[in-house]
């Protein structure tokens, strides 16, 4: 692949999130705009990240990696396509991968955008806390073997971290999570993603030292990471640009497709022609 086609890459971890099962209704909010992004003329690459999708499982309360792996991973993919660097596309979690990716391997990362996530290794305590109403479903767990009562759960837990500024179709979110259960083989294994949160001593205190173009894209209607979490990650490293999508919450709704894709696409340099 030639270097042109090098600078036209964009690089997405699908993101995956170890409060039950997450993992699927994640693929839906963010997955769906990766596709559209091709129109730009970048050369999109979307992964399951591990216990994820099509991706290795590991056996449940035992996962066989760290959140260093999960950070390595992207350039494992990136390796196995031959690109030696990319632009970085991260959502929820995938943007904390993101943001560890680009302190890691600054080398092999064009551009980072963050979207709807919290800045790592940062103290967020003084931010608000997730909406009330999500951690009380939060705290309830589903029968992750039963295909129905999960997809429900996994719906209701769309619902309540939905965009305020678009309706909430149902029947879209509904289709996707049974498309998703049925390829993953069920999310029995999602719990184990709990260890992606343990980011470690490492990381502790260092956005300042990212150098790579940040675009964070945050809604201000989040009820998991409250619009907080998003404006100190900007604040914190030199140059980056911020965008609010308004009465967004923990999701990429489609309605809010073309600023997002725009924005990206703008961070990212336009279009570029392959060789």
């Amino acid at each position: 692949m030639g270097s042109n086609s090098q600078r036209r890459a964009l690089a997405s971890p699908a993101a995956a999130n170890s409060d039950h099962g997450r993992n699927g209704l994640d693929a839906v909010v963010a997955g769906g705009i990766l596709p559209a992004a091709r129109r730009t003329g970048h050369f999109v690459i979307r992964y399951d990240q591990r216990d994820t999708g099509l991706s290795t499982k590991y056996p449940a309360g035992q996962p066989g990696y760290t959140f260093d792996d999960a950070v390595d991973d992207v350039f494992r993919v990136l390796d196995g396509y031959g690109i030696s660097n990319s632009h970085i596309v991260g959502f929820s979690l995938g943007g904390m991968l993101g943001q560890v990716a680009a302190l890691k391997n600054p080398e092999h990362v064009l551009s980072l955008t963050a979207i709807s996530t919290s800045p790592v290794g940062m103290d967020t305590s003084q931010f608000p806390a997730s909406d009330e109403a999500w951690m009380e479903h939060m705290s309830v767990e589903a029968d992750w073997s039963d295909r129905a009562d999960t997809v429900a759960y996994l719906v209701e837990d769309a619902r309540l971290t939905a965009s305020k500024a678009h309706p909430f179709d149902e029947a879209r979110i509904r289709a996707f999570l049974e498309r998703d259960f049925d390829r993953s083989g069920g999310y029995l294994n999602t719990a184990n993603h709990i260890v992606l949160f343990d980011v470690g001593e490492t990381w502790q205190g260092r956005l300042n030292e990212i150098r790579v173009p940040l675009l964070v894209i945050h809604g201000t209607t989040d009820p998991v990471f409250a619009v907080e979490h998003g404006e100190a990650l900007a604040r914190a490293v030199a140059d980056a640009k911020f965008v609010k999508i308004e009465g967004g919450g923990h999701e990429i709704h489609p309605g809010d497709w073309e600023q997002i894709i725009s924005a990206i696409d703008e961070h990212a340099g336009g279009r570029t022609s392959a060789t």
